[in-house]
């Protein structure tokens, strides 16, 4: 069960940091001299291209040992309109960028595929390149990332420490070179293998992270880029958890708002928050059970309510409670396999410092999350996060304010109500980046904004085909979300990363 938890809303990842922390700086090195790309038919789309870019492992080491990064090329429609060439990434961390380019058509409008080579690539660790695995055997030793005692707690820092070690030891040397950071250089790597002397760039969720580290690191090769539900990497512990705990308000009062206005739920006309109350109780005591007879723990819970915003599913999720009032959900297996994929924490805890080191100090945070948002016991993409890196080493790309210069000005968005992304966040980021971006916000619900509305989708679109900005503080009407999913959205239960679209 707890295995399924992590999954949901993982493999679905104190203080701000302090502005002395030095700033990324392009690399005074000489460049890693980077070789074609032999591009043949994908096998999964053959009307797009895929090949693969050879890069070092370590870009401080360009000579030691190298790895093969999957990169794809959707050509632009009509080449007499062509701009150049956009590269794209749906988050994650753990979200495979050729993946989301063979969705090029369903998420992005006519404008933008006639005009733009879209290039997809898998990060450094994931899916196709090089990707980190760890074995089956420990993944389904994982305990309850909702610790009760001090000896629970302490025994899941020793797990942590064995799954580092695990998944060290099956993945290879790019375990230890997955930072975000990382992924910037290889960025660049793509944009001189295409021969492109400036890119474009779109990144959704964790995308953006990558976005501004590119932007930092070399935003003089640079069109436009757009940064589509922002992460925000100044937070230190405590603001990390407690932003995120502070935006599930809004998302779960919103779903009860839903209820209140439509016929179709189940639980229309009734006390929604205090039903649902009542299920966190019966959970916490143990008592509520799927059809199965197996335990529904606050957790499940709580991570199903992360799952629920991100599109949003209101009706969906509104149905599944419904049947666990009514006597319980059918569960659903977890595959197993002797090894699997599974890089979200390899990168996350590269990127995030995020390290509690004792009993007391996570019971005082988890208290926090608790008294910030009640209904959802803080928000669970935190909390995981907060549990998962306990017990690793420092992380070599930890936190620290965002300074972008030399970069053209980049648009910025984000939805108001965003379950992974919180518009705290994007608040935060445009702050400390004023001079080059320009923040758009979407007023209504889920993550990823860029489909959501005509309003969204054209801001985008004149940015990136005529770099034409939208006025500061312009703002997005909300649209009511259609049942369904959308292109970048899929079940809860397999999300391939917490900030994946």
């Amino acid at each position: 069960m707890q295995l399924r938890v992590f999954s949901a809303v993982v493999a679905s990842a104190a203080l701000v940091v302090s502005a002395s922390q030095p700033v990324l700086a392009a690399p005074d090195r000489p460049e890693y001299r980077v070789g074609s790309i032999a591009w043949t038919p994908c096998a999964e789309a053959p009307a797009i291209e895929c090949g693969f870019l050879e890069l070092p492992v370590d870009h401080a080491q360009p000579r030691g040992e190298k790895f093969q990064l999957a990169v794809s090329r959707r050509k632009a429609s009509v080449p007499s309109q062509r701009i150049g060439a956009m590269i794209i990434n749906p988050g994650g961390p753990g979200g495979s960028g050729v993946d989301f380019s063979f969705a090029a058509e369903r998420f992005f409008t006519k404008n933008i595929t006639d005009r733009f080579d879209v290039i997809g690539f898998d990060p450094r660790g994931v899916a196709r390149s090089a990707p980190i695995r760890c074995s089956a055997d420990v993944l389904a030793r994982q305990p309850s990332l909702y610790p009760k005692t001090k000896a629970e707690f302490d025994a899941g820092i020793a797990f942590n420490k064995e799954l580092r070690a695990d998944c060290r030891k099956v993945s290879g040397a790019i375990f230890d070179h997955v930072s975000t950071t990382d992924v910037a250089h290889d960025i660049d790597a793509i944009r001189r293998a295409l021969g492109e002397q400036k890119i474009n760039f779109f990144g959704v969720s964790y995308g953006t992270f990558m976005g501004q580290q590119y932007a930092e690191l070399y935003g003089r090769n640079l069109r436009a880029m757009v940064m589509d539900s922002t992460v925000d990497h100044s937070l230190g512990t405590w603001r990390f958890v407690e932003t995120l705990s502070r935006g599930m308000v809004g998302v779960f009062d919103e779903w009860i708002k839903w209820n209140d206005r439509d016929p179709s739920s189940p639980f229309h006309g009734q006390d929604l928050r205090g039903i649902w109350r009542d299920l966190l109780a019966k959970a916490d005591r143990g008592e509520l059970k799927d059809a199965q007879g197996n335990a529904v723990t606050t957790d499940t819970l709580v991570s199903g309510v992360q799952g629920m915003g991100y599109y949003p599913d209101w009706k969906w999720f509104a149905d599944y409670v419904a049947s666990l009032v009514g006597g319980g959900a059918v569960a659903r297996p977890f595959g197993q396999a002797e090894v699997l994929d599974f890089p979200a924490t390899a990168v996350f805890c590269n990127d995030f410092n995020l390290r509690v080191t004792s009993w007391n100090e996570y019971q005082a945070i988890t208290a926090m999350e608790v008294r910030t948002s009640p209904d959802t016991r803080g928000n669970a993409l935190g909390h995981v996060f907060l549990v998962a890196c306990a017990g690793y080493p420092k992380a070599t790309n930890p936190q620290r304010p965002l300074h972008i210069r030399n970069a053209p000005k980049i648009l910025m968005t984000n939805s108001k109500y965003d379950p992974a992304t919180v518009y705290e966040w994007a608040v935060n980021a445009h702050r400390q980046s004023r001079d080059t971006t320009v923040f758009v916000t979407y007023e209504g619900w889920g993550h990823v904004v860029y489909d959501r509305s005509d309003c969204t989708k054209k801001i985008n679109d004149d940015y990136l085909i005529s770099v034409k900005l939208p006025r500061p503080g312009t703002r997005c009407a909300a649209v009511e979300p259609p049942s369904g999913a959308s292109v970048l959205s899929a079940t809860p239960l397999v999300r391939k990363g917490p900030f994946a679209g």
